[in-house]
C-alpha cells in the first residue's frame, strides 16, 4: 500500500532510481559514522563515489573484452568457463576498475593520512561502483530486484570494498615507512582477496542445485558477518600515519 500512494506521488522512474541509489547511501553514511579519528571531507567522499562510477563503466569495457576472448578459447556449455568467467572477467575485472581508480583518486592525497581512511575509500567507491549497476538493474528489472538487490549485491560490493580497503590502508601505511616490498605485497592483497571473494559470491550465486540458494545464503550471511567484524575492527584500531621516510 505505502509502495502504491508513493508511486501515484513520483514519477516511476524517479522512484525506482530512489529505490536503487538509498541502500548504497545508507550504506556509505554508517561506514563514514565509524571513522572516528578524523572525519573524511564531503568532497573527497564524493570524489571516491564519482570515481566508483567511473569504474563500473571501465568494468563494463573490461568484462566484454574478456569475455569475448574467453568465447573464443572456451565454450559456454564447457563448466570450466562458469568458474573463469566469475573469477576472472567479473570478479578480478570489476576490483581491477574499482582499485585503479580507487588508487588513482586517493593514493598521493593528503587526506589519506589514517589507515581507516583506506576502508572508506574503498568502500565509497566500491559504493559507487553498485550504485551505478544498480540503477540499471532496477530500470530494467523493476522494483522487486532493487529489493533483492539492497539486501545482496548492494552490501556485496562494501564488503568486497570492506577487505580492499584493509589492504590498501596497510599498504599506503608501509609506504609511510619506506618498506617497498611490504607496500607492494599489500597492495597486491588488496585486489586479489576481494576478487576471489567477489568472483565466489557471483559462482556460488549461478549454481543451480537442490541446496543452492541455501549455500548462498549461508555464504553472504558469512560475508556480511566477517566484514562488520573486520571493519568495526579496523575502526577501532585506527591510527595517523607515521611521518613518511621517503618520497616515491
Amino acid at each position: 500500500m505505502f509502495y502504491f500512494i508513493i508511486s501515484t506521488l513520483i514519477d516511476f522512474d524517479v522512484l525506482l532510481i530512489l529505490a536503487a541509489v538509498i541502500p548504497a547511501i545508507i550504506l556509505m553514511i554508517v561506514v563514514n559514522r565509524l571513522d572516528k579519528l578524523e572525519k573524511e571531507k564531503p568532497s573527497m567522499l564524493l570524489k571516491m563515489v564519482l570515481f566508483g562510477i567511473l569504474s563500473a563503466n571501465l568494468a563494463l569495457l573490461l568484462e566484454k573484452i574478456g569475455d569475448t576472448v574467453l568465447c573464443v578459447f572456451v565454450s559456454q556449455e564447457d563448466k570450466l568457463y562458469n568458474i573463469l568467467l566469475y573469477f576472472l572477467v567479473v570478479g578480478l575485472f570489476e576490483e581491477l576498475s574499482k582499485y585503479l581508480l580507487l588508487h588513482l583518486g586517493s593514493w598521493k592525497s593528503k587526506e589519506f593520512n589514517c589507515q581507516f581512511d583506506g576502508v572508506v575509500y574503498a568502500v565509497f567507491v566500491s559504493l559507487g561502483f553498485a550504485l551505478w549497476e544498480n540503477i540499471s538493474y532496477v530500470l530494467h528489472y523493476g522494483f522487486s530486484t532493487a529489493l533483492l538487490r539492497a539486501l545482496t549485491a548492494v552490501p556485496g560490493h562494501a564488503c568486497f570494498g570492506v577487505f580492499m580497503g584493509i589492504f590498501y590502508g596497510l599498504a599506503r601505511g608501509y609506504k609511510a615507512k619506506g618498506n617497498k616490498a611490504a607496500k607492494n605485497f599489500c597492495k597486491l592483497l588488496a585486489l586479489l582477496i576481494p576478487a576471489a571473494i567477489h568472483g565466489a559470491y557471483d559462482y556460488v550465486a549461478s549454481v543451480e542445485s537442490q541446496y543452492g540458494d541455501f549455500v548462498f545464503i549461508g555464504f553472504v550471511l558469512v560475508l556480511f558477518v566477517i566484514s562488520i567484524i573486520l571493519v568495526r575492527r579496523m575502526a577501532k584500531k585506527d591510527k595517523y600515519y607515521p611521518a613518511e621516510v621517503k618520497d616515491e
